[in-house]
């Protein structure tokens, strides 16, 4: 009994691979403060050679001479399948794994991604329930999809906003936090209940709206006679798997 309570408490070994050895110190001294016990490897071979003894990989996916972090997930997943894995990348154009492995983009997730990662597994491993709140990773990676110099807004078929970027926060001089949960018909009534009807056809019939008409925004009162916008409405599955639009707006300066 006594020694099942001490395995209880035993910390978490990640494995962390990269070839940076930077990185590496960086992301075992994270770990460490956060309470998980780091093993660190910055080749396939010295990686290989942690396996049996690990409960999370955590495997940058490019480690240069050819060689990549995927050759260890496949190893640990022929001898330990149990063992989640998670994939550090540059680019989202290669998954490795099933419903249990998570990749990050690397330049773009965060520290605190990486422990929410940890923490799941983690919770798995005791038997816990897990709940990932994963929205702002979601509506951020269409943002940077679409660019900086256009205004996003994500809001579900009601029109109550779930996300806007910095962009569209910066232009109406409020903080990003201000509009998710308030509604765009209520905050702007001067769209009228037109834009009401836009958005939920949008979100219920998965159709594409185009707007040439420049009125889907409501024009600032400091650059109205500067400032005009062209408008993409198009259908999205909310992250609770509601029906939702994103409207897309790049601005036009009249010259």
């Amino acid at each position: 009994m006594e020694i099942g309570k001490t395995d209880a408490k035993k910390p978490v070994r990640v494995l962390l691979l990269d070839d940076q050895h930077d990185n590496l110190i960086l992301r075992s001294a994270i770990l460490r403060q956060n309470g998980y016990d780091a093993a660190t490897a910055a080749s396939v071979e010295e990686a290989e050679n942690h396996l049996n003894a690990i409960d999370i990989a955590v495997l940058d996916y490019h480690l240069g001479a050819g060689k990549f972090g995927t050759e260890v997930a496949q190893s640990l997943r022929d001898k330990r399948p149990e063992v989640p894995i998670i994939i550090l990348s540059a680019t989202l154009e290669r998954k490795f794994g099933g419903v249990e492995d998570i990749h990050l983009l690397k330049g773009h997730s965060s520290v605190e991604d990486l422990l929410g990662a940890l923490r799941s597994f983690e919770a798995k491993r005791r038997g816990k329930p897990v709940v990932v709140d994963a929205r702002d990773f979601y509506y951020s990676r269409i943002a940077m999809a679409m660019g900086e110099d256009v205004v996003l807004e994500v809001m579900d078929r009601d029109g109550n906003w779930q996300f806007v970027n910095e962009y569209f926060a910066r232009l109406y001089e409020k903080k990003l936090g201000w509009f998710v949960g308030k509604n765009r018909l209520v905050e702007f009534p001067e769209l009228g209940c037109e834009w009401l009807d836009i958005i939920r056809t949008v979100a219920d019939t998965r159709e594409t709206y185009v707007d040439r008409s420049f009125h889907g925004l409501p024009y600032l009162p400091r650059k109205k006679d500067r400032w005009n916008w062209n408008i993409l409405v198009f259908p999205l599955k909310l992250h609770d798997s509601r029906p939702g639009a994103v409207l897309s707006a790049r601005i036009i300066e009249r010259k």
